[in-house]
């Protein structure tokens, strides 16, 4: 007779956007997984993490989790400042805890690789948490690609892009150098991971970052350009100051291109409270949002072909993680490949800072296809 094993108790670090919108609650829906713990130093997000989550304990530091006498746990998951990734995933990994980590996983690619031996050192996960993987239009795009319904991509033009013309605050928005803020680093974590993800290494890097409003410090505006070793060539744009947004992708192969609009709606339904769960038609995208495939016509003028798109799968991540922790799967996202698209950040960052194209020396360990 099989038993099922006891769910794997998870603490996390930080219950700001990253750990209260995504983090917690693809945790807590993940069967297998159950939230244990969360450290905030903020009183009222403590209070607003007891709400959510009854019976959850709620500490000051992160310390704590791996102190002595600390709760019981078989998974960290660090959510916190971008500055504190590196140390604090450290701690983790040398108190025997599997760790994942929101990107970016450090703010060099040599940090990253060095985590990525601490943690095979000890034998232990060390996962980074890439959720635009299991968007709804990337999900789609890599079942053309699979299927060969573009023929041989020659182009990948990707853009996250927003309006917000006023500064939020905070440490995202800062100049300084230790806070690893700046869209290059936000957003251009994501674009970079998936044309990795889709392309394979990239060999060249040029980047444009530009600091457009007012009173800002790091780049809000930025441009790269990748030049893949099989030849694809990614146009990739993140920005705060799109006053008209363009296409989420536009994907140009021999045969036929690709068009998507709009955002993948989940992160969206959990800033609004609603959880994944069966029956929810979670992920779903309408079809007045679905991808068109053609050639020779815009999408907007009504050329090409409605293609159904993909749900998407957040939750898939932390399924994987937690198979992974058993030793039953895979790392879904590997410190490795966070290492390769770093090498990639940095490469824009002296490429916009210098004006020059960058070659790349390393060939990437994990990513694309």
């Amino acid at each position: 007779m099989t038993t099922t094993p006891l769910p794997l108790r998870v603490g996390l670090v930080g219950y700001g956007v990253a750990g209260s919108v995504f983090h917690a609650p693809l945790v807590a829906a993940t069967p297998g997984l159950t939230l244990a713990a969360v450290t905030t130093g903020d009183p009222g997000r403590a209070a607003e993490a007891r709400a959510a989550y009854p019976g959850v304990e709620v500490l000051a530091r992160p310390e704590e989790l791996w102190a002595d006498g600390a709760p019981e746990l078989d998974l960290v998951v660090v959510a916190s400042p971008n500055k504190t990734h590196v140390p604090l995933a450290e701690a983790a990994l040398r108190a025997g805890l599997p760790v994942v980590v929101d990107k970016p996983l450090a703010p060099t690619a040599a940090e990253a690789r060095a985590l990525a031996a601490l943690a095979e050192e000890r034998g232990l996960l060390l996962s980074v948490f890439q959720n635009r993987r299991w968007d709804s239009d990337f999900l789609t795009l890599r079942r053309l690609l699979d299927e060969g319904e573009l023929g041989e991509v020659q182009r990948f033009e990707s853009r996250f892009e927003r309006w917000r013309p006023r500064l939020k605050g905070g440490w995202r928005e800062s100049g300084a150098p230790e806070e690893v803020g700046g869209l290059l680093y936000d957003l251009g974590s994501h674009v970079v991971d998936q044309a990795l993800v889709l392309f394979g290494p990239a060999v060249s890097v040029y980047a444009e970052a530009d600091v457009r409003r007012p009173g800002a410090e790091a780049d809000d505006d930025t441009f790269l350009a990748l030049t893949h070793a099989n030849g694809v060539r990614s146009h990739l744009y993140v920005s705060a100051t799109t006053a008209q947004l363009g296409p989420r992708f536009r994907v140009l192969g021999q045969r036929a291109g690709f068009v998507t609009y709009g955002l993948d709606p989940q992160e969206a339904a959990l800033r609004e409270g609603l959880r994944p769960g069966p029956g929810t038609g979670w992920g779903e995208e309408p079809e007045a949002l679905w991808g068109r495939i053609g050639s020779g016509e815009s999408p907007l003028t009504g050329g090409g072909t409605p293609v159904e798109s993909v749900p998407g799968d957040y939750p898939a991540y932390y399924a994987a993680v937690a198979a992974a922790v058993r030793g039953t799967g895979p790392n879904p996202v590997t410190a490795h490949e966070a290492a390769d698209a770093l090498d990639v950040l940095e490469a824009a960052r002296r490429s916009a800072r210098e004006g020059v194209t960058v070659r790349l020396r390393r060939s990437t360990d994990g990513a694309g296809g």
